[in-house]
């Protein structure tokens, strides 16, 4: 067991440090715990500790009071070069606003050290008196009880038991983690600070300048609110994540022409290449929204406009959830388990495979539990949907 910290015995009341998950759909499956600590602790200010990207998906949504960023490569190099420069010092904000937290101090420690005792001096700025851990790692455990925090409330996993002061166990069976849902996951952590977490729904908000951009986003590709498709074709997982791009295509027509929708296929800058295959092999009708692209913030107002959205198992399928959207979901390689959401709008695909689910990045066979998924069953599921929301829209 480590020692307890000389700043971290007095344990006066202060603030709330979040620390986020580092991915897209982790992030927004946290938006229920996140909205129940913001009305719990209303009183409390609370801190964001997270990736720079993530900043456009809390953004708008009233959650937070300060954010306080990881640092990145970019802010260890400038460490490094101003490791001599006696004006190194971190800047925070408040608000919407944001955290340098890698600046440099004097010294001849390295990048690393450098960017590391920015950051603590960030956390140890924000004046929070608990830190609660959505992720499981040995680093952000490492940081909080760097920095002083005096109650670190989080799951003992890789390693780090004796960096937390409230220790939650996860759910095991046989000494191998249980698929389950991390909704309740992340909720146990809030309610073990007597926050209850009761509405577990997905939820989202855009800034106004998300709200903007978006619309612009419209405009732009000629989409009108409740008349056209997402398809989302990628996955950051890894290829195995991903749907065949000839499957997304026929989709694609099919949507246009038994549907009467418009496709629309989005997707991240990495994914452009993709996307651009796939709106060549489906016809003129689908749009390819890739110049202008979106953002994680202008992606907001266009998945709100939607009236279904068509992808594998990724982040922009819970920004569709977040915002009530009929969602079809390819699932392959996962676990549909880690990421349920109770969503009765979504209606999740994946084939019976004897090796699946493998939870691995790349098929090391035939990627069959996706070759399994056809189109037919795609389109029938969306017609499905398309009907119940219909149904539920219908005058009396």
């Amino acid at each position: 067991m480590l020692p307890r910290r000389r700043d971290e015995l007095a344990g006066d009341a202060g603030g709330i440090l979040v620390v986020l998950p580092n991915w897209m759909g982790d992030v927004v499956l946290a938006s229920p715990t996140l909205a129940a600590l913001r009305v719990h602790f209303s009183g409390s200010k609370i801190s964001f500790l997270l990736r720079r990207y993530v900043r456009e998906i809390v953004e708008g949504c009233g959650w937070h009071d300060e954010l306080i960023f990881w640092p990145d490569k970019s802010a260890r190099s400038r460490a490094a070069r101003d490791a001599s420069d006696t004006h190194g010092d971190a800047t925070r904000a408040t608000g919407s606003g944001s955290a340098y937290s890698g600046a440099a101090r004097p010294g001849s420690a390295s990048g690393e050290e450098q960017a590391a005792r920015g950051l603590t001096a960030s956390l140890r700025a924000s004046g929070a008196s608990t830190a609660v851990m959505l992720t499981n790692s040995f680093r952000s455990a490492w940081a909080v009880w760097r920095a002083g925090i005096p109650r670190r409330v989080g799951y003992a996993r890789d390693w780090r038991s004796a960096l937390l002061t409230d220790r939650l166990r996860p759910l095991k069976r046989n000494g191998q983690f249980v698929p389950s849902s991390v909704l309740p996951y992340y909720a146990a952590l809030a309610e073990h600070l007597g926050c209850p977490v009761v509405d577990r729904a997905l939820r989202l908000a855009a800034s106004p300048a998300q709200e903007q951009a978006g619309e612009a986003l419209k405009r732009h590709y000629g989409l009108e609110d409740g008349r056209y498709a997402l398809i989302n074709c990628g996955a950051t997982f890894g290829a195995s994540k991903c749907w065949l791009p000839e499957r997304f295509a026929e989709v694609g027509r099919r949507i246009s022409s038994e549907l009467k929708l418009r496709p629309v296929l989005i997707g991240a800058p990495p994914e452009y290449p993709l996307l651009q295959q796939i709106a060549a092999a489906a016809g003129p009708d689908v749009v390819c929204c890739t110049n202008p692209g979106t953002t994680l913030g202008s992606l907001k107002p266009v998945v709100a406009g939607a009236a279904l959205m068509v992808c594998n198992d990724t982040g922009p399928r819970h920004y569709a959830i977040a915002y009530r959207i009929p969602t079809v979901t390819i699932f392959g390689p996962t676990h549909q388990e880690w990421t349920d959401t109770g969503y009765d709008g979504e209606i999740k695909l994946q084939a019976a495979v004897d090796c699946g689910p493998c939870q691995l990045p790349s098929c090391p066979l035939d990627l069959r539990c996706m070759h399994g998924i056809t189109a037919d069953i795609v389109m029938q599921a969306a017609t499905r949907l398309l009907r119940q929301a219909s149904s539920r829209v219908a005058p009396v």
